[in-house]
């Protein structure tokens, strides 16, 4: 190659500067507005800015001028089959909570009303959750027995209702959606498989006609419940949820047991909530906004809490039979509120003929096509640890609890993201024949490699928590490629070049970690090479003065201009120098 093709190589630009206050806003911009929601308001008047500003707290203004008689018809009769689940789930999990079980009903009344107004699922049916109920007797009962004081543990689980409350809407007001985004496609197949089979094990109630039955819904308590059992449900009285809000036990000396409660009830809802409405927008692919769910959930938990609710969430049995009833938007939740205010008014005393063999036959039938194998088994073909993501969620939720499988299966995918973070791939680039293209030597074998030319790619940002893996994994690679050279007499090892397109980011760790591979490249009297850095990364490699001692010459764009500026430096060291010793040449060669 001729000295003008070598100085004809194009150069890696800085970026323009930039103050730090935009990089900072960008950066904020990005984690809590991914999805621009301002976009909208741009250019509009401020009438319309108001509308739309409704439309995002309220999306029924949205797509309710759109709603056809067609999906009434749909949704009355999605609300009509989950009101009739409503009732004596609701009556179970607040006799589960150790509140009255008239709160069930309450609870399934108010809440769905005001979620049908903001949220953003289609599918998911409102209600108390088992998990939710079982956690509120347990922490509150802990500190006021509900046989002992039942009035003070009344406000104290409203109390807990509204903090909870409070805490989801402010998550969502905070733009903090994005958690859910934890919640993977195999942590979904493995929750959703989970939770039918323990939901169809629940049934087990119905289905044998027992008189009591266990709350909790692990499978090993299912089963032991099959054999044992002692069991009441009492009168129900008759009218509409009554005010609340003076009940609220803000001044109790237990305030602290109440905002506890709140908060961990809060969590657990939202989550399994999200997850549940996550699964069935999966399944009719369409998205649903994370921080709308949060601040749903929370005004209807705050509301709740003012009209004698305890707290609701996005149950998954009720949703799933809504899902499968063929419900079309979030009227059904309106259709079932409806049908449980005619109840509160005319019907409790009917609740002994409920029939609960039936509504049991009908739960497992929806159950059963939501446990999704088919999806498991691709998972097992594409991705071994998705699958353990997938069976993690799976065993959690039914040997546990939904909570357990949600945590477990989070845990692992955290687990997952935190070995590509901080294992990140590194692979030896070698030259594709007769082409100026250079990709992995592990996925192209015919890739070769270029003599006395090390060609390393990173595919990672590098910062504190790999930078010391990558510095000795880089020194590993020059380890080997030094003795792989030696044991086969050939050129000996001149350049080491780094492809850092893959690196988005460096932090002050990362700088410090070229800079040490930098020395020991020195030291073994060899040459770094970069090969186009980022904007931000170049940005930062110029102000910690590691460009200045690599040298502007040795920072190149692609990899074939690199590669073609060293061939040119190691021939005309070849040429210069008399000695035929390669460490002869070697060392002046670095010091061109």
């Amino acid at each position: 190659m001729g000295t003008g093709e070598y100085e004809s190589a194009h150069r890696v630009e800085m970026p323009p500067p930039q103050p730090f206050i935009n990089s900072l806003k960008n950066s904020l911009m990005e984690t809590f507005f991914p999805d621009d929601p301002f976009r909208q308001f741009k250019n509009q008047p401020a009438s319309r800015r108001f509308i739309l500003g409704l439309h995002y707290f309220l999306p029924i203004l949205e797509w309710a001028p759109r709603y056809s008689f067609s999906f009434f018809k749909a949704d009355l009769l999605a609300g009509i089959t989950i009101a009739s689940l409503a009732i004596p789930q609701g009556i179970s999990y607040a006799k589960l909570a150790n509140l009255p079980p008239i709160l069930g009903l309450y609870s399934s009344f108010v809440p769905p009303i005001v979620y049908a107004f903001m949220g953003s699922s289609k599918d998911l049916a409102v209600g108390t959750v088992a998990v939710g109920s079982m956690l509120t007797a347990t922490m509150i009962g802990k500190e006021v027995k509900a046989t002992e004081n039942p009035g003070l543990y009344l406000h104290l689980a409203f109390t807990a209702t509204f903090f909870a409350g409070l805490l989801m809407a402010s998550l969502g007001l905070l733009r903090l959606g994005f958690i859910v985004d934890f919640l993977s496609h195999a942590t979904i197949v493995g929750f959703m498989g989970g939770a039918a089979t323990v939901v169809i094990l629940q049934q087990l109630k119905g289905v044998l006609g027992l008189n009591h039955f266990t709350h909790s819904t692990d499978v090993i308590s299912v089963f032991r419940s099959v054999f044992s059992q002692t069991h009441q449900i009492g009168e129900l009285k008759k009218g509409l949820n009554p005010p609340s809000v003076s009940d609220l036990a803000f001044g109790s000396p237990y305030l602290t047991t109440a905002i506890k409660t709140g908060i961990i009830t809060g969590v657990i809802a939202l989550a399994e909530g999200i997850a549940v409405g996550r699964s069935f927008a999966m399944f009719k692919n369409y998205h649903i906004d994370g921080n709308k769910e949060m601040i749903a959930f929370g005004t209807m938990n705050i509301v709740g809490s003012f009209t004698s609710c305890y707290l609701t969430t996005g149950p998954f049995s009720r949703s799933a039979v809504n899902f499968n009833a063929g419900c079309k938007t979030a009227v059904s939740n309106i259709v079932m509120a409806v049908a449980v205010m005619i109840t509160l008014l005319f019907l409790t005393p009917l609740f002994y003929y409920t029939p609960i063999v039936v509504l049991s036959a009908i739960i497992i039938a929806a159950m059963l096509g939501l446990i999704d194998y088919q999806a498991a088994i691709h998972l097992w073909r594409v991705d071994k640890y998705d699958f353990v993501v997938c069976l993690s969620a799976y065993i959690g939720v039914v040997f546990g609890s939904v909570e357990t499988g949600l945590m477990i299966a989070v845990a692992v995918s955290l687990l997952r993201v935190l070995l590509f973070v901080v294992r990140p791939k590194t692979s030896v680039l070698g030259n594709i024949p007769d082409s100026k293209i250079y990709r992995s030597v592990d996925q192209y074998p015919s890739a070769c490699s270029v003599p006395g030319i090390l060609i390393l790619d990173v595919a990672a940002p590098i910062y504190f928590a790999n930078a010391e893996y990558l510095r000795e994994r880089i020194v590993r690679w020059i380890d080997e490629e030094e003795e792989k050279l030696k044991a086969s007499g050939a050129i000996s090892l001149q350049y080491v070049i780094l492809h850092m397109s893959g690196v988005g980011n460096i932090d002050t760790s990362g700088i410090s970690m070229m800079d040490e591979v930098k020395k020991i490249i020195d030291r073994r009297g060899l040459k770094l090479v970069l090969v186009n850095p980022g904007a931000d990364v170049m940005k930062k490699l110029v102000k910690s003065k590691i460009i200045e001692k690599i040298g502007n010459e040795w920072i190149y764009l692609t990899v074939g201009e690199a590669v073609s500026a060293c061939n040119y430096m190691l021939h005309s060291c070849k040429r210069n120098n008399s000695s035929d010793d390669p460490e002869t040449w070697s060392s002046s060669s670095t010091n061109v």
